[in-house]
């Protein structure tokens, strides 16, 4: 089946290209009587964009949406709402040297394997452009989270090599980086400036928390929670790992360190990272996504065309230096689908 399409009950299918007329989503699944509107979707669209071109893109597209269908006077129908955002600022010229080569680290070589063709303009369906159609769905399933007190967001927790130290959620949008720790902020900067001018670029990590979640979300075995949670947000381009509560250093613990005691007041402690079992157990979900680099950078790397003949290559055009703090809406978006999904299917069975 083509993977364009996400979800159980509440699915969403995207569709574009990053240098095409227009992105979009196809919300299915969602109730009826929730308050919606294009302002509410272009509130969460801003804060994915380019808002400082010292460590990001160029290009400025507005990012505002037109809802196609399925609201009506303000209000989700319960049919098929149809999502659009149009591209504004395309330049495509950029990429005319690429025509028919390979860059490094992006899926031109593992799109042109498949498909036999590819979108050589900015990476086409693989472009981190795509994720606009995501987080405009994402906001939608944000309506229905808001209406059932479940709160999903998400922060740098490390970028280039440098580590939030302070967890103060309250300054998470007070910078351009989305920090929790505000003197963390001009060290990350003078970092990504740094590397930038180097024509390199950085990777970091990404911590998401939801907060409010009833217990019992998720379905055993084979549609575990934070299986689908792991799925969704390695379903994002440029993340290459995703770890739940404690993670990977659960490997270097004893089991009295690791499990959370149970008391009459609560869970003690929250390694299981808010999920036992594959189910939700009432305590936050928090997840940890590891970013990769972005793969176009101008330092010269080798590569091939698709004849096979090697090429040195340095990519120009209108980069990021890093995916962070751009992805961090996105991560936010793919979490709140989830749990949008599974809390529709948990209301079917109880």
């Amino acid at each position: 089946m083509p993977g364009n399409t996400f979800g159980t009950v509440f699915r969403v299918t995207t569709w574009g290209e990053s240098h095409g007329p227009a992105l979009g989503a196809v919300v299915d699944g969602c109730p009826p009587g929730l308050s919606l509107s294009a302002d509410d979707i272009n509130e969460e669209l801003a804060w994915r964009k380019s808002r400082d071109t010292r460590v990001s893109t160029t290009r400025r597209e507005p990012d505002q949406t037109e809802i196609l269908s399925g609201v009506f006077e303000g209000q989700t129908t319960g049919t098929p709402i149809s999502l659009v955002i149009y591209n504004r600022d395309v330049d495509s010229s950029a990429y005319d040297q690429l025509k028919d080569l390979f860059r490094p680290g992006h899926a031109d070589y593992t799109y042109w394997h498949k498909y036999g063709i590819r979108d050589r303009r900015g990476g086409g369906r693989a472009s981190g452009r795509e994720t606009v159609a995501r987080v405009a769905a994402g906001a939608v399933a944000k309506k229905l989270l808001d209406q059932n007190g479940i709160t999903v967001f998400a922060y740098t927790l490390a970028l280039g090599g440098i580590r939030a130290q302070k967890m103060d959620f309250g300054e998470i949008y007070k910078n351009t980086l989305f920090c929790p720790d505000p003197e963390a902020v001009p060290l990350i900067m003078e970092r990504l400036q740094e590397v930038k001018k180097s024509g390199d670029s950085v990777g970091g990590v990404v911590e998401v928390r939801a907060q409010g979640c009833p217990a019992g979300l998720g379905e055993p075995v084979f549609a575990k929670l934070d299986a689908a949670l792991a799925g969704a947000l390695m379903g994002i381009g440029a993340v290459k790992g995703v770890e739940i509560g404690s993670g990977f250093a659960a490997a270097e613990k004893l089991g009295s360190e690791n499990n959370d005691p149970l008391t009459p007041g609560g869970f003690v402690s929250n390694n299981a990272g808010g999920i036992l079992g594959g189910i939700s157990n009432g305590e936050e979900i928090v997840a940890r996504v590891a970013v990769k680099p972005i793969p176009s950078i101008e330092i010269e790397q080798q590569t091939i065309s698709e004849e096979g003949e090697p090429v040195n290559l340095s990519v120009k055009g209108r980069h990021d230096v890093s995916a962070i703090p751009r992805i961090v809406p996105v991560c936010t978006a793919m979490v709140r689908l989830v749990l949008a999904d599974m809390f529709l299917q948990q209301k079917a069975i109880r």
